[in-house]
């Protein structure tokens, strides 16, 4: 018996635009590329600072590292008219406004899922490839979506006690007690085998959601869950959202028992919030770049930075990855090529940049080595895909310092500015500097002739598509 005739239009298209991208990756002309990273990152401005340097800037000047333009084999790049019609746009017009104005600003943070496709009209330089036609087509998926929600996919591999032993250890840390300090004397009075009772539970719920907001505002942790609570959108005052991390497990669940409600909701936002969002937006991607902001880690303390290290490991175990035969890309897309790269690098000295990327290949040696041993090609680089700072040499003393330059976020006024050495390796604890790194955070510079400019976007472009471009 046929179902067809009950499938609703939407569903039919959706099921043409996966046939159509099934075709494309049988001749290798569709890559997704999952540009992955937290609040903060980077990632709106990484992908505008892209679809600007391919769309209008694309000289050999400008993008000598990437082959397809220097090799002149590039004939244009253009956004695709949208397919994904439930999805909303990038809203690249937005954000490029924001980078191109007279006084720049960062483009505002991503409030929920956004994608866009590039298409790159090229000449090939493959032997049979280039006999086929004159010219091919090569279309690139990108997606952005808020960094808060990234963090929710390591839930789905938990139980709500191995979700709340791993907050409380975080709460409780020196670094974050200070913030978490009334709602932990909240949950420590909360006797969770009582009959529910919805007013409690909403509040200490509410509680937790603004000690979350909190950490976000004040600190750069990266392990703010459930991330919904911080970007809620439709889920606002939702039950599923409202629970929240207890210190006491029962043996047993009782039935109607407050405990099970939190657990009940647990799951819920799990199979409703979070399985969904993985489902639809992080399987069969093609290659990925984990964009990491190691400045602003490195500015709030120790605990952040090691934070911000598992919370990458977490992160990377939920894709899958390993080598793509044809097969597989046609019917299970794995990622073949992975792109560590420590944002906004120009924030410290042209000479300190190789620290940042050697920090963070230690911090991500475990997993690029798993990821290597699956077949998967692995680099780390730092870049700027928006470059916020120039470097300059100043006078001081009869001495010419080296420094940068730039307009902090926030301050109406260019500095100088000489920032501190970035380690090139994790130091330990007791080997903190006792004033820490204090890393300033600048707007980005003025566009000069309505051109941007950037920091290895192209050796990052090669890396992630050159070869599906010869």
């Amino acid at each position: 018996m046929t179902t067809s005739r009950f499938r609703t239009p939407s569903s039919l298209d959706k099921l043409k635009q996966q046939a159509k991208k099934t075709l494309h990756r049988s001749f290798d002309k569709h890559i997704k590329l999952a540009v992955t990273g937290f609040s903060g990152s980077g990632k709106t401005a990484f992908i505008t600072a892209l679809i600007k340097h391919l769309t209008t800037q694309t000289s050999t000047d400008n993008l000598p590292f990437f082959d397809v333009v220097s090799e002149g084999r590039l004939v244009a790049c253009r956004p695709e008219p949208q397919k994904a019609l439930a999805v909303p746009t990038f809203d690249y017009q937005q954000a490029i406004s924001c980078l191109l104005e007279e006084l720049p600003t960062w483009p505002a943070s991503t409030k929920r899922i956004n994608t866009l496709t590039l298409a790159f009209r090229y000449h090939s330089e493959r032997g049979l490839k280039q006999h086929l036609a004159q010219t091919h087509t090569l279309y690139l998926e990108l997606y952005d979506y808020p960094g808060e929600w990234l963090m929710d996919l390591p839930l789905l591999k938990m139980t709500f006690s191995e979700w709340c032993e791993q907050q409380f250890a975080l709460l409780k840390k020196p670094k974050y007690q200070p913030f978490s300090q009334t709602f932990l004397q909240l949950v420590e009075q909360f006797d969770s085998t009582q009959a529910v009772d919805e007013n409690k539970l909403k509040m200490l719920a509410q509680s937790y959601h603004a000690l979350l907001a909190q950490l976000q505002r004040d600190t750069r942790l990266s392990n703010l869950q459930p991330g919904r609570a911080l970007i809620p959108g439709d889920l606002e005052g939702a039950p599923i959202l409202l629970f929240f991390p207890v210190q006491s497990h029962p043996n047993e669940i009782t039935e109607h028992s407050q405990y099970q409600q939190l657990v009940e909701r647990f799951e819920a936002y799990k199979k409703q919030v979070v399985a969904p969002f993985y489902k639809d937006y992080f399987c069969q991607f093609d290659r990925q770049v984990v964009l990491v902001d190691l400045l602003g880690s490195l500015s709030d303390g120790y605990d952040t930075l090691k934070e911000q290290e598992v919370a990458l490991k977490q992160i990377l175990a939920m894709f899958s990855h390993g080598k793509s035969g044809l097969l597989s890309r046609l019917f299970n897309p794995k990622i073949d090529k992975v792109l560590f790269a420590a944002n906004k690098c120009d924030g410290v000295l042209n000479e300190q940049q190789s620290n940042l990327t050697r920090l963070l290949n230690e911090m991500l040696v475990d997993s690029a080595n798993e990821l290597r041993f699956n077949g998967v090609t692995v680099d780390t680089m730092s870049l700027s895909s928006v470059r916020s700072v120039e470097s300059r040499a100043v006078k001081e003393g009869g001495q010419h310092v080296q420094c940068i330059y730039g307009k902090p976020v926030g301050e109406q006024q260019f500095i100088n500015y000489v920032p501190p050495t970035p380690p090139d390796h994790i130091p330990k604890a007791n080997a903190w500097p006792q004033g820490g790194f204090e890393f300033i955070a600048f707007e980005p510079l003025p566009a000069k002739h309505g051109n941007l400019s950037h920091i290895r976007l192209d050796h990052a472009l090669q890396f992630l598509i050159g070869d599906k471009l010869r």
